[in-house]
């Protein structure tokens, strides 16, 4: 499978009880592949953004960070395939190809968030990078040491 930024995949249960990390989302109710991820591609690191349908929880958090520091660039509300979503960059991890379950489909095809919220992610994600490289604490779970976990395993 030819993996590639922007498209929206499903993530194997292996891969949380490889990492044992009680931070990240799990696969609902294991065996059932959600949430979706958007999917960026890094060399041998792919990152993972979960895609939740639960707008109306974050949108209270957007709410509060919006009136704490003026925007929130951690959670993005915008519609996907004709459906509000919260976009989760602050719930975003490294994994492997070897632990991707599946690609979304819709109607057969597989689905990718349109070019133009692709940017979106991707701009907000590396301004993330860049805070999280200058020490602040952004993501959820300690993402270096899942990252070196992933590349300790690629060795």
């Amino acid at each position: 499978m030819k993996i590639k930024t922007g498209y929206l995949y499903h993530i194997k249960d292996k891969y949380f009880d490889v990492v044992n990390d009680e931070n990240l989302m799990r696969n609902h109710e294991r065996g059932k592949k959600r949430p979706t991820y958007f999917t960026i591609k890094d060399k041998n690191i792919l990152w993972f953004i979960p895609i939740s349908s639960k707008v109306d929880k974050y949108k209270k958090i957007v709410n509060k960070k919006i009136d704490k520091y003026g925007f929130c660039n951690t959670i993005l509300i915008e519609e996907i395939f004709n459906e509000d979503s919260a976009i989760l960059l602050q719930n975003a991890f490294p994994t492997l190809e070897k632990y991707i379950d599946h690609v979304h489909t819709i109607d057969g095809k597989p689905a990718r968030v349109p070019e133009k919220l692709e940017k979106i992610i991707l701009k907000n994600f590396k301004y993330l990078m860049k805070l999280h490289n200058k020490g602040i604490k952004i993501f959820l779970t300690d993402i270096d040491i899942l990252k070196e976990k992933m590349l300790n395993e690629t060795k």
